[in-house]
């Protein structure tokens, strides 16, 4: 039996926590609030994300490098069809 995968929330927050070792995380999904725009599907869920976080690993980067980081993390979900991240650095 297939088991249907975890929402893209649960995929992102696990593929940061693997990645950038976060003390604090936040995954929100926000896309239920763009529908009807460019980027957002028919589901209303897994288009438009917001990330919080904080992580020791950002502590010599700047600002552009830490949401290069993110993003970085992240390159496979938006290939796939992710279609806006919003990046909180707390």
């Amino acid at each position: 039996m297939n088991t249907p995968p975890p929402p893209l929330s649960e995929q992102i927050h696990a593929r940061l926590t693997e990645r950038l070792q976060p003390s604090a995380l936040r995954v929100i999904d926000e896309s239920a609030q763009h529908a009807g725009h460019m980027g957002a599907n028919d589901s209303g869920v897994g288009t438009h994300m917001r990330v919080c976080i904080a992580s020791p690993l950002f502590a010599p980067l700047t600002r552009v490098q830490r949401h290069r980081l993110v993003y970085d993390a992240l390159q496979d979900f938006i290939d796939q069809g992710l279609h806006a991240l919003a990046i909180e650095l707390i």
